[in-house]
Order: C-alpha cells, then structure tokens, then sequence
C-alpha cells in the first residue's frame, strides 16, 4: 500500500510539474510569426495579382527568373517548409539546447543579405505554370501552413531540427527563414519590375 502511495504521489509531482512548466515559444512569438505570415503572403499577391502575361513572364536577361518562376520557387517552398515543420514539431523537445543556438536575428539577415544565393536543385522552378497559376500556387502553400501555425501547440523555440550542425536551429527560427525567404524574393520581384524593359 505504502508503495503505491508512493508511486502515485511521484507520479502526480511530475504531472504537475509538466503542466508547470512554460513554453519558450510565447503567444507574442507565435503572433509575430503569424502576422509576418500573413504580411508577406499579402505583399505577393498585391505585387503579382494584377500582372499581365508579358509582365509575369519577363525576364531581365536569359539567365534571370521571370516573376512566375520566382512566386513557383516560393511555393515549392512552402511545401518543403510544411513538411520539415510539420515533422519536425513532432520532435522532443530539448530547451537545454536553447543556450547553443544562434540569435534569431542571425538567421533574418542572413536570409536577407544582398549575396545572391542559389536555388537548391528540388526548389528550381520549371516554368510549366501560367502567369497567375503560381500565385494560386503559393496561396494554397501558405494557407495550410497559416492553418497548421494558428492550431499548433508545439514548443517552437524548444523543438530543434534534427542536423549536425554545431548551432542548430530552432523550429520558430526556420520559420523566421520562411517569411524571410518571402521577403527576399519580394526584393527580387520589386527588382524584375523596375527594370527599364519591364512591359507597361
């Protein structure tokens, strides 16, 4: 008898104390993330929605990215993210791991440094889709993603990615990469239209 008491005063200590502990990714964390979400999907579509079919395929030079294939790679994107996300909250959580990684403005400016980057093989975009196809496209990618955000009770800040790397990120620091991937190439679109053979 005295062994189950014991047992079961043990076991209520650690109930309790799971339900004690707060998260590190707070509601004002997961708002942020929400509104740059949101703010960023908004900003696409107001910069792409009304192209025409010569705008939406210009490029700048041969080698460049016409706006359709910059709004593919966003929505390519938003799949990769969705599932590494998505999988990756499912982890365990290890806050012990908070004191190694890197600030989270370490990951936003380096998503937004000048230096161009290079598309990784499987977000390169095909270029098959019409113009407004790809904006329908990235909508539907972020939209599920904005749904699993809202929803979530994952720890985003304890939860880390499962790699090698000597600073690991956290989850709520790959989504800073997500909205800032957005912001990017928003940057690269603003840059297509105001090239001087943009068409009128």
């Amino acid at each position: 008898m005295k062994s189950c008491t014991l047992f079961t005063l043990i076991w209520l200590c650690t109930v309790l104390q799971s339900f004690g502990q707060e998260k590190l990714w707070t509601a004002e964390d997961k708002q942020y993330t929400i509104d740059n979400f949101i703010r960023t999907r908004d900003a696409v579509t107001k910069e792409t929605e009304n192209l025409t079919p010569e705008q939406w395929a210009f490029r700048e030079s041969p080698g460049r990215w016409s706006i359709a294939e910059i709004v593919e790679h966003l929505a390519i994107w938003e799949i990769i993210w969705s599932r590494e996300v998505g999988i990756g909250s499912r982890n365990k959580p290890q806050p012990e791991l908070v004191k190694t990684t890197r600030p989270d403005s370490y990951y936003h400016e380096f998503i937004m440094e000048p230096a161009e980057h290079k598309a990784s093989t499987m977000s390169s975009p095909l270029g098959l889709m019409k113009g407004k196809d790809n904006l329908t496209f990235f909508l539907r990618g972020r939209e599920d993603n904005l749904a699993f955000l809202r929803k979530t009770e994952a720890d985003m800040r304890a939860i880390f990615e499962l790699t090698a790397t000597p600073d690991p990120r956290n989850l709520h620091q790959v989504l800073i990469y997500q909205w800032g991937h957005t912001d990017r190439h928003l940057r690269q679109i603003a840059k297509v239209k105001s090239h001087p053979s943009f068409p009128k």
